[in-house]
């Protein structure tokens, strides 16, 4: 009987030819060779992005070539005598402090909020009315109310980002305890499991998938709300950077600035794929 790896011959098996031997695994598998399209789509757009622009195909007063960009990129980088850290990472760090502490303010409250509603009948039948009424207001429109409570310092910003995290986050999360399997929190009750170990123990990693899914639509938000916010609020971030380098038509400090919510947000969703691979490692069993 013939066999795709060896032949029998005179009651000896002899090998087949390597053409027919099953190949093992190869470096371009199909898994390295999504990674290589994922990285060689954004260079290829670059690289077209420059030659249209090199041979005067777009307007570069709208769309300055990568290289100028990049070279604007450096130059802000570095120290000057109004910015002594360097002008891009002053307005980066004051984003980043915002995006921070409001995400914090907004995700915190939003998961135990969450895990309450889907727990607990009763605290559902109060917050989801307030929840379904006042979650289709865009949150970009209340910061003139936020500006006049909490004037134009740092605490508006907080607020506002704050309040358009919560929503995504507390509604992912009471949506995963409610997916949660009726039998598990039979057993914690039949085996009179106190409030807080429900939270803890049955509703927390029962909601985990939903809460962290919370968390990246949320963070996703949260860098919309701050650029928008720093257009019109702030004297400092990387959307008052974009809007006066648009007012002042400076175009390769805008794009800079475009680059760098771009990064912030490429290295949030790395930093929650991460926090996913840790905290939920029986994904992927």
């Amino acid at each position: 009987m013939h066999t795709p790896t060896s032949i029998r011959i005179r009651g000896r098996a002899a090998s087949a030819p390597a053409w027919a031997r099953p190949s093992g695994p190869t470096l371009l598998n199909r898994a390295n060779t999504e990674r290589l399209l994922s990285v060689l789509s954004p260079l290829l757009l670059l690289a077209l992005w420059e030659f249209f622009a090199r041979v005067g195909t777009i307007d570069t007063r709208f769309f300055p070539a990568p290289s100028t960009i990049f070279e604007t990129f450096v130059q802000m980088l570095r120290p000057t005598a109004q910015f002594p850290q360097g002008e891009l990472w002053a307005n980066l760090s004051a984003s980043l402090q915002r995006i921070v502490i409001g995400f914090l303010i907004g995700a915190v409250p939003g998961i135990i909020i969450g895990l309450a509603m889907g727990l607990f009948g009763p605290i559902r039948a109060i917050v989801q009315p307030l929840i379904d009424g006042t979650f289709p207001i865009p949150k970009i429109a209340i910061l003139p109310l936020f500006i006049m409570v909490f004037g134009i310092g740092e605490d508006s910003k907080y607020a506002i980002i704050a309040t358009a995290v919560i929503y995504l986050v507390l509604i992912n999360t009471a949506a995963g305890v409610r997916n949660i399997d009726k039998i598990y929190l039979d057993v914690g009750k039949n085996y009179h499991a106190s409030r807080w170990m429900m939270f803890r123990d049955v509703a927390l990693p029962g909601a985990l998938p939903m809460i962290l899914a919370g968390l990246r639509v949320g963070m996703g938000v949260a860098l919309l709300v701050i650029v928008a916010a720093e257009f019109v609020g702030a004297k400092s971030g990387v959307g008052y950077l974009i809007w006066t380098s648009w007012q002042v038509f400076q175009v390769e400090k805008m794009y800079v600035g475009l680059l760098v919510t771009a990064i912030l947000g490429f290295a949030a969703a790395v930093l929650l794929n991460w926090m996913d691979h840790v905290l939920i490692p029986w994904r992927r069993s």
